[in-house]
């Protein structure tokens, strides 16, 4: 599935949902929004974020007391980053512990000195990449830090079984930037990168944090 063509591989449907909270299960959801129109050799795709919401990984700042280690880390990420407010870099501290944070703040401070970006992320755990600081994600979920999705490859799998499509979970945005978090079937992957990369999921009024990719029919 290699080649200049992979993004002509599927066209892309939004899927607008209702608004999706922690009381709902991302199977559950798979199944009702892909029924008729996702069929074995399609692909459902999740937004990350929606996917953390169920799991309850969505959390208020000010829920949040910083410890002078996370007042203090927060310091140094850009402001755009996505560890710059301490209650976002305390979430980081519990979720992968202090010693791979101090570890990971190692490796970031060689890393500048190489002039070689994302040693933090690659030391301290690729999931802490995931942390949307005041995501800005769908309401009611505008205004927390919502965490990175737990266990995406076994939920793609769930997914699956249940639908008989194929399904991903990715972090896109709209830098162009496509992590696949996980895949059924890795054969689709840089054909689902492709048909990603404009972003066709919607956070704000277009709630459609599911997009399924239909396969065109290929001929000649």
């Amino acid at each position: 599935m290699a080649g200049k063509n992979e993004g002509k591989l599927f066209y892309k449907i939004p899927i607008r949902t209702h608004i999706v909270t922690e009381n709902d299960d991302i199977v559950s959801l798979a199944i009702k929004y892909s029924k008729g129109i996702a069929a074995p050799g399609d692909v459902i795709c999740l937004a990350e974020s929606v996917v953390a919401i169920t799991q309850g990984r969505a959390v208020l700042p000010e829920t949040v007391r910083p410890g002078r280690l996370a007042r203090f880390l927060s310091r140094f990420p850009g402001k755009d980053g996505s560890l710059a407010t301490p209650p976002a870099m305390q979430l980081a501290i519990e979720e992968v512990g202090t010693a791979r944070i101090l570890a990971g703040c190692a490796a970031a401070a060689v890393g500048r000195l190489l002039k070689k970006k994302g040693l933090f992320y690659i030391v301290a755990g690729r999931e802490l990449a995931l942390i949307d600081d005041i995501a800005g994600t769908m309401y009611p979920y505008e205004r927390h830090i919502v965490m990175g999705p737990k266990n995406p490859g076994r939920l793609v799998q769930d997914i699956k079984k249940a639908t008989g499509a194929e399904a991903v979970i990715a972090d896109v945005n709209d830098k162009r930037c496509v992590d696949i978090l996980g895949i059924t079937d890795k054969r689709y992957r840089q054909a689902v990168i492709e048909a990603l990369r404009d972003n066709p999921f919607g956070n704000e009024d277009e709630q459609t944090p599911i997009v399924i990719l239909k396969r065109r029919e290929m001929r000649g």
